[in-house]
């Protein structure tokens, strides 16, 4: 397949990255070397509206940090929960998801829980699992990382 046709999959996966604004980075670490801090300063940096979601932090890229999804405020309308936690304490990241009324759990590179899955899709969610999304977002607008 050429570099410029995108499968129907990339095309849903574009889409939805366009249309979304506000991504809660659940374990986002105000650690510059961390996955989470590295990919949540490149969607930052892109236009993304970052909630950093994390007990043990209080702020992270100049955004407040909330120990919950269930303690950010409803006003700033969480729209993609990207996880960065491993796979078993995600099943109770995604019946938050699910309480907050976020579009889409997004599980990180290497995270893959099929309870997780199942507890989002059946409360309306979409499932993205066991990828970057920042290296989906990246190789679908072009760009080199």
């Amino acid at each position: 397949m050429a570099d410029d046709v995108l499968s129907p999959e990339d095309a849903e996966l574009r889409a939805l990255l366009g249309a979304v604004h506000t991504v809660a980075v659940v374990g986002l670490s105000s650690n510059h070397k961390r996955p989470s801090y590295q990919v949540a300063r490149y969607l930052q940096e892109h236009g993304y509206r970052i909630v950093p979601v994390n007990p043990k932090e209080t702020e992270v890229l100049g955004e407040r940090a909330y120990p919950s999804l269930t303690d950010v405020p409803a006003e700033i309308g969480i729209e993609v929960v990207d996880v960065f936690r491993r796979a078993e304490e995600t099943p109770e990241v995604a019946r938050q998801a699910v309480a907050i009324g976020a579009r889409v759990l997004w599980l990180q590179e290497d995270i893959v829980s099929e309870e997780a899955a199942r507890i989002a899709t059946e409360g309306g969610l979409d499932v993205i699992m066991g990828v970057c999304i920042r290296h989906v977002r990246a190789r679908l607008m072009g760009e080199e990382l």
